[in-house]
């Protein structure tokens, strides 16, 4: 069984994972209403947090599942904010050799593009690594605060980066379009939230797109074209047309996910040119909580005949369950690094090299 620990932002999160069965617990302290007030992550604050709570947590996930089934440990090791990585790496290691177990680095982003397939395994754990071969080559969204990104995973499972944003993510130019619009943290589910009862045809904001040919994202002109919007407007005018500007405003951010997503999908380059058809297509990140976004994208993934498949909500954001499970799904790819006394922690370790 393995033991993950995840707190690369501002979640101290735990969970143990069974291959025979799937993620048996998992445990998650929040840190939102602590930096609300701060309307972002503190990191000083963060870190403070994940050393008063990994003891706590461990000790749950002890008593729930004996150390002796431990058979390994599983860390983020990057990307995310140094002070916090450090605090979950320096437990893993003193777990690590306290129970004579390897300790696994896992790459955060990684984990979240393995994390559609956690509910594909714990349906069926036996026959896993079947299913799975059948849904490659894959090409996974990953959308988040502070990601945004097309990947590839190929039938040896090893990961390849198509195109990320060139600037702001689109899970960032959501929360800053909350801030320009004074909604409350985090900005992006409040968006959503305004989104719903809005207008989303009332303002022609611009596509948040680069080059038309390329699969590259850039969101940063969207969030300027917002800006000079309000500036236009009366603060009567902006608080009784919300609605409008967040249903407006998200589509310009979802239009550019979901037409790159379909130009990957058209190329049909799982691995590089002359390479087959994508079979399956999947969405992850903290965005990925999205109804609206979920719908186009399962639209694009039906349009090409091919399964789509999405986190489970508590799945998307940062989770210690998608670290264990990709540490499982990566044990014979090389995407694991287990050596205890060299593993460090990789600030901007990026999705795939």
């Amino acid at each position: 069984m393995i033991l993950a620990l995840e707190s690369s932002c501002d979640e101290t999160a735990v969970a143990v994972f069974d291959p025979a069965r799937g993620l048996t617990h998992e445990w998650i302290h929040s840190q939102i209403a602590l930096h609300e007030a701060y309307g972002g992550v503190v990191p000083d604050l963060a870190s403070r947090e994940h050393l008063a709570h990994f003891g706590p947590l461990v000790a749950r996930a002890l008593a729930a599942v004996p150390a002796e089934r431990i058979s390994s440990i599983a860390v983020t090791k990057g990307p995310g904010l140094a002070a916090c990585l450090a605090m979950g790496l320096s437990t893993a290691k003193a777990l690590g050799l306290a129970w004579g177990v390897p300790v696994v680095g896992v790459n955060h982003l990684r984990a979240h593009a393995f994390s559609p397939f956690i509910a594909l395994h714990a349906a069926n754990p036996g026959a896993f690594d079947e299913v799975f071969a059948q849904l490659l080559p894959h090409l996974g969204l990953l959308v988040s605060g502070g990601n945004t990104a097309l990947f590839s995973i190929d039938e040896a499972r090893c990961i390849r980066l198509l195109a990320s944003t060139m600037d702001d993510a689109a899970g960032e130019a959501l929360d800053k379009g909350a801030k320009l619009l004074g909604l409350g943290y985090p900005g992006g589910p409040q968006v959503e939230k305004l989104a719903a009862t809005g207008n989303a045809s009332a303002f022609a904001f611009p596509k948040a797109v680069a080059q038309r040919s390329s699969l590259e994202f850039s969101f940063s002109g969207l969030k300027t074209s917002l800006r000079y919007q309000l500036e236009k407007m009366p603060s009567e005018e902006i608080e009784h047309r919300k609605p409008d500007l967040c249903a407006s405003y998200q589509a310009a951010v979802f239009n550019a996910l979901v037409r790159k997503s379909a130009l990957a999908l058209a190329r049909d380059h799982a691995s590089g040119p002359g390479h087959g058809a994508y079979r399956s297509f999947g969405l992850s990140g903290g965005v990925a909580n999205n109804q609206t976004l979920q719908r186009d994208l399962e639209n694009a993934a039906k349009a090409k005949g091919i399964p789509f498949l999405r986190a489970q909500a508590k799945h998307t954001g940062d989770n210690a369950g998608m670290i264990a499970f990709a540490a499982w799904a990566e044990r014979e790819t090389g995407g694991a690094n287990a050596a205890i006394p060299d593993l460090g922690i990789a600030p901007s370790l990026p999705l795939a090299l």
